[in-house]
């Protein structure tokens, strides 16, 4: 019983409980009328053709037999009818009970299908703007789904004055990080300074750029947290051959070996998001396997499924397959401390979470066998336009 919806428990209620009522009816009308009936009965005297009266067993068989079998067939028809009857009208009361709980619960699906498109959604901001609405009287469902508008209006101010919150914060970081920069730059190319001045400032210069990287990091974040509205066709394919280009004299200086195996891969999105999002994932394998025996390799490619695929893989150490998830996390890098400066602010894979969703994809990640990552990005496919 449990197993069953809520519509289907409405209609065994209904018509379970008017099964009882009819046959609680019907055994007491059996009663009732069982009781009514008589038990003896009086009849003429039989004759026979010659007008001569019957022999007195004759007579008394049909005085004491006759009665009784009337009354037992008439109780007889009377309980097979009630019986007939009750289970039609049982029926027929569950299937207007069906129908009468599906529109009683009508509103409740409303509410369902409301809360499964906020669920479904790429963030976990996205469809907060969504209202139920509902209109009718004053019940315990409208009830329900006031409470539950009203749920969703705070939590999308929290989520907006969230993110306006780092948005402006770190605008408001970038100005004074920008200048302190530009007089650090100044100071260590004056050949006046002296070689502990020099050295201290090329370290405030590190600590500087650091600080930019993640005032910038959760600038992204904040943008890619929004509702893309202009998008353009893009092939990945262009980004990976880009940004292995891009990014091999870091990869040589880290003595890292970067390849890439493109394959078109069109889909729908924002250029910048989406070369950032390949740029972090192979900049996270460069610096994570610095040493001559790193390597990292960046495809992509087109699926029967309708989606495209990136994926990137990389030597490195052996990571346990628990530690995976908390590495799109922010601020989170497996096996570095925070103050380590040359591992980056680690928020590059919670960007890359952040902007495969805001493109309608996913992100998934699984440790190698041998050491190293292997991380696979998934975004819809899009049907490149015909050429005339």
């Amino acid at each position: 019983m449990n197993r069953l919806t809520i519509r289907a428990r409405l209609t065994v209620l209904y018509g379970g409980l008017l099964f009882v009522a009819g046959a609680v009816l019907v055994a007491v009308m059996y009663v009732l009328v069982g009781q009514r009936l008589p038990t003896t009965m009086k009849l003429l005297t039989r004759t026979g053709a010659a007008d001569q009266p019957l022999p007195p067993e004759v007579d008394q068989l049909y005085a004491a037999e006759l009665p009784a079998k009337l009354r037992e067939a008439a109780l007889d028809d009377m309980l097979t009818t009630g019986i007939v009857s009750l289970v039609l009208v049982t029926a027929v009361a569950v299937a207007f009970g069906w129908l009468l709980a599906g529109r009683a619960l009508r509103p409740l699906y409303r509410i369902t299908e409301t809360a499964h498109r906020i669920a479904a959604a790429p963030a976990a901001d996205r469809g907060l703007h969504e209202r139920i609405a509902l209109a009718g009287p004053r019940d315990e469902i409208k009830e329900l789904a006031d409470t539950f508008d009203t749920m969703l209006e705070r939590l999308d101010r929290s989520f907006d004055g969230q993110h306006r919150f780092v948005a402006n914060a770190s605008h408001e970081l970038r100005t004074p990080l920008t200048l302190s920069r530009a007089v650090l730059e100044y100071a260590a190319h004056r050949e006046s300074l002296p070689p502990e001045a020099r050295q201290l400032t090329e370290l405030l210069l590190d600590i500087n750029l650091r600080h930019e990287r993640l005032i910038n990091g959760l600038l992204l974040l904040a943008r890619t947290d929004n509702e893309m509205l202009d998008t353009s066709l893009v092939d990945l394919a262009d980004v990976v051959e880009h940004t292995v280009a891009h990014l091999a004299a870091e990869a040589s200086k880290a003595e890292v070996n970067v390849g890439g195996e493109p394959s078109p891969a069109p889909t729908l999105g924002d250029p910048v998001l989406l070369e950032r999002l390949v740029q972090n994932l192979v900049e996270n394998g460069i610096r994570h396997n610095a040493g001559p025996e790193g390597w990292v390799r960046v495809a992509c490619r087109s699926l029967p499924e309708g989606i495209v695929e990136v994926t990137v893989s990389n030597s490195g150490p052996v990571i346990p397959r628990y530690e995976v998830p908390g590495l799109f996390e922010p601020f989170r890098r497996y096996g570095a401390e925070r103050v380590d400066r040359d591992r980056g602010a680690g928020l590059g894979l919670s960007i890359v979470r952040s902007v495969a969703r805001a493109h309608g994809g996913e992100v998934t990640a699984e440790p190698r066998d041998g050491g190293g990552l292997l991380v696979r990005v998934t975004l819809p496919l899009a049907a490149e336009p015909a050429v005339t």
